[in-house]
């Protein structure tokens, strides 16, 4: 799965937007956006209906690579990963 940032990177590029413009539309500075686009810094959930907007990306696959590179960011290397996603899983169907 390809890194959110360069997610985010390659469709800016694809569309011809400059870093300024969908970082006024996310109102951050432009540093911030390329922290985020070199995986340098995390981005937030609320930037994401904002940039599949303006990416014009699919929020629903968007989201999803946010949230899964977010876990792997945060809780990839623990020891137990894997039985406390399926442990999430069944929490989150009931």
């Amino acid at each position: 799965m390809e890194a959110f940032g360069e997610l985010i990177r390659r469709h800016r590029e694809k569309k011809k937007l400059p870093l300024r413009k969908v970082a006024a539309a996310l109102d951050i500075d432009t540093s911030i956006l390329s922290k985020i686009e070199r995986g340098e810094r995390q981005a937030i959930s609320d930037m994401i209906p904002i940039l599949a907007l303006e990416l014009d990306l699919d929020y629903k696959k968007l989201q999803i690579n946010f949230l899964t590179n977010k876990i792997i960011t945060e809780l990839g290397n623990e020891k137990f990963i894997k039985e406390a996603l399926l442990q999430s899983e069944k929490l989150i169907k009931s």
